[in-house]
């Protein structure tokens, strides 16, 4: 879970990584619930030429330093892995209520990247980004074993 190559996040600090990412989801989403309106704001040609890429062609590219909200602080591991389904519950549980409430169409919060998204649009990411980072793990796991025989 902890070893990693020089400059790169280990397992556990992936898992913290999309786990603060699935709060900071519900907590956006939450904001939307009890404002009774959509937070998001107008697109620029930027974000939507990104959210294409992401969520219209599926795209998820690689390199990009994640926001500074979503980056590791060294929560407990067992919080984390303890955690992280019921984040995932509950990050969908807020998206589904709010798209009950104003549809799967309108943009209701803005990602820190891509902009304003609808509920679609957040589900698709989540779905990628995660995929994403599955592979990295399976990176790890893989170059792990190596460097240990």
């Amino acid at each position: 879970m902890n070893w990693h190559p020089p400059g790169k996040w280990c397992t556990a600090e992936v898992l913290e990584h999309l786990y603060l990412t699935y709060t900071g989801t519900t907590k956006g989403f939450s904001r939307v619930d009890e404002a009774g309106k959509p937070l998001a704001t107008r697109a620029t040609w930027v974000h939507r030429g990104r959210a294409l890429v992401v969520t219209g062609l599926g795209y998820y590219p690689s390199g990009r330093q994640a926001p500074a909200a979503a980056r590791p602080r060294g929560l407990p591991q067992d919080t984390v892995r303890g955690e992280i389904l019921a984040r995932i519950f509950e990050m969908d549980n807020v998206i589904g209520r709010c798209e009950e409430k104003f549809g799967a169409r309108h943009k209701l919060l803005d990602h820190p990247i891509l902009g304003p998204l609808n509920t679609r649009q957040w589900k698709k990411f989540h779905l990628l980004h995660g995929l994403h980072h599955v592979k990295q793990i399976r990176q790890l796991r893989e170059s792990a074993g190596a460097s240990f025989r």
